[in-house]
């Protein structure tokens, strides 16, 4: 991890050259007011100018953080960070040679719960926006489909409007929704995600995003909670027979970190043999559902005071193909692709930088790439 919260105007690590192409699974844009505006029809256009929306997307929803949670060099001349594509082909794209990387806007993460037509105008200026100041202009980025999340009918209606755009490689889902995930409103959505060949990328944050504890009231408890709040959505999803009742559904859990996984599923298997009639519809062990559908990013890297703990601990969950690399870019704990894995030893490392995100999301690497 590259602590980059640093006073304006500091320099930062300098930057160097990947070795290798990578596949980053989690850049943050943004988009500002002004400029979805620009996409927006009538009447929606006058109900966002004159109303705006009801929740705070992050960062503005961190408590106790400065720079709202941004790396101090990731601000532009105008606009938030991650707005300007000059600069993030700057800072990311061109020195560690990312060959895909995968674009996840967390304002529609709220946006997805407004009232169900405008929040499916918003996300749909929302995409329209990717493409036209993103996708269009650099070839090597990919984009998350972002959808009006609580509306299943709008949702499934993005997700067949994107999905002949070979761009579009997930669709995005927020860990926090009003029900509980495995209610049976949202499995219209997630088979419609997997009819179209798509998985759900799913990222922390949503309308509730603290199942459990409440919303936190410091960033140290926010920044911590990461991983538990991804356990808690993996845990109800396997146990409530999503995977079974939707059998194409791939998840992949972004910004939720790793070593929290073996001792969840070693839980959920020991639980289950026990008490497997209390889920007569698992007919085999949570772990190898997981271990069949899931996917799970680097960010934020876990960093044990014995740094060989992170490759045993990996090696322990039986998941390392099924990793991604993540850069979190352009937020304050961004992991430099250089440095952020070295602690990993090659077998573990190469694949997670480029192959199993390339393999996961269609993304054709160049010749000799590991």
């Amino acid at each position: 991890m590259t602590d980059t919260l640093a006073p304006p105007g500091t320099a930062t690590r300098p930057r160097r050259k990947s070795r290798t192409p990578i596949v980053d699974a989690d850049i943050h844009p943004a988009v500002t007011p002004q400029r979805l505006v620009r996409e927006l029809p009538e009447p929606w256009r006058r109900r966002y100018e004159r109303f705006g929306v009801r929740g705070a997307a992050p960062p503005a929803i961190y408590p106790r953080t400065r720079n709202g949670g941004m790396r101090a060099d990731s601000h532009p001349a105008s606009g938030p960070p991650g707005s300007d594509l000059g600069l993030l082909r700057e800072q990311l794209i061109d020195p560690y040679d990312v060959a895909a990387g995968v674009l996840i806007p967390l304002q529609g993460h709220t946006w997805g719960a407004e009232e169900p037509a405008y929040a499916a105008a918003l996300c749909r200026a929302l995409n329209d926006v990717l493409v036209a100041d993103f996708l269009d202009p650099e070839p090597r980025l990919r984009a998350s489909i972002c959808l009006a999340h609580e509306s299943p009918e709008h949702a499934i209606a993005e997700i067949e409007r994107r999905a002949g755009d070979p761009r579009f490689v997930q669709v995005l889902f927020p860990s926090g929704t009003h029900l509980p995930l495995t209610d049976a409103k949202y499995r219209p959505v997630f088979a419609a995600a997997a009819e179209a060949g798509l998985p759900i990328g799913m990222h922390l944050g949503g309308t509730e995003g603290h199942r459990g504890d409440g919303w936190p009231s410091f960033y140290l408890e926010q920044h911590g909670w990461y991983g538990n709040a991804m356990a808690m959505a993996l845990t109800t999803l396997v146990a409530g027979g999503v995977f079974d009742a939707v059998p194409g559904l791939r998840l992949v859990l972004v910004e939720g970190g790793l070593t929290w996984v073996p001792s969840t599923l070693w839980g959920l298997d020991e639980a289950w043999a026990r008490f497997a009639d209390d889920v007569p519809w698992l007919q085999r062990p949570p772990s190898e559902i997981v271990r069949e559908r899931c996917w799970f990013t680097t960010q934020p890297i876990d960093e044990p005071e014995n740094l060989e703990h992170l490759a045993v601990t990996i090696r322990q969950s039986g998941l390392s193909d099924r990793i991604l690399f993540a850069s979190d870019y352009p937020h304050w704990d961004f992991d430099d692709p250089v440095t952020a894995l070295r602690v990993l030893p090659a077998d573990l490392r190469r694949p997670m930088m480029a192959r199993t995100g390339a393999a996961l999301y269609g993304v054709d690497l160049p010749e000799g790439a590991s």
